[in-house]
């Protein structure tokens, strides 16, 4: 047990997983995730984009799901219910996943203060964009007013998380068209784009996520490893 005065590095694996299949993603996710759950790996970070996918929590209502079977298939879009918490939302490019597979025994054991520290990490980087961002007291995410720029759905197990956030950068927002994102009819989505009328490099954007999100959960040692690595560590 550490005292006050004690300290421990805190190590955290980042994978830049670049463009994945939700479905191949969602599997390295349930690998590393149960070996985490053992201590055979420590906590990870993945950051990624997927192609149009569409994902409902446990607490979803398939009537969410407003796009019809030909919208699906005009713009390949793969549909998956998913072991999260939440509703559902859309993943696609131009949109940073984060998937942190992480001990929360090893941080803090409250599920959420792990949510907030999450939309807290998001927020920092709004912030050094020059753009205020906020909570919103009934959603969970990170909003500008009545409009959503990321999204928030876990999953945790024995302190362990999976799953994630969606962060909205270069994404084409029409294709929320074909649900009622996370459930909230009344709300509209937004991206970092569409704020300040111009693209971002997502290499960029990435890095800034993953200097935040150190920051926040306090990891002091850091590991880049490639995506060929991290097939090796939980093979």
């Amino acid at each position: 047990m550490l005292t006050e005065n004690q300290s421990i590095s805190r190590k955290l694996k980042y994978c830049d997983l670049g463009f994945i299949d939700y479905e191949e993603a969602w599997r390295l996710q349930k690998i590393i995730f149960d070996k985490r759950i053992k201590g055979e790996i420590e906590d990870v970070l993945l950051l990624l984009e997927h192609p149009n996918t569409y994902t409902l929590g446990k607490v979803a209502k398939r009537e969410h799901l407003i796009g019809n079977e030909e919208y699906l298939k005009e713009n390949n879009f793969s549909v998956y219910d998913i072991d999260r918490g939440g509703d559902i939302t859309y993943h696609g490019p131009g949109q940073i996943v984060g998937y942190p597979i992480i001990n929360l025994d090893e941080w803090k054991r409250d599920t959420h203060l792990y949510l907030r520290s999450l939309e807290e990490t998001i927020m920092q980087v709004c912030a050094g964009y020059g753009l205020k961002t906020e909570r919103n007291e009934k959603y969970t995410g990170v909003w500008i007013e009545e409009r959503k720029i990321a999204a928030i759905g876990i999953k945790v197990s024995r302190w362990v998380t999976m799953h994630g956030f969606a962060f909205n950068i270069n994404t084409d927002l029409s294709f929320f068209n074909g649900i009622i994102p996370c459930g909230i009819k009344d709300k509209d989505v937004t991206s970092l784009q569409r704020e300040f009328s111009r693209k971002f490099e997502i290499p960029e954007v990435k890095e800034n996520i993953l200097k935040q999100f150190a920051g926040i959960f306090r990891y002091d040692n850091i590991t880049r490893i490639e995506k060929t690595r991290l097939l090796e560590l939980i093979d």
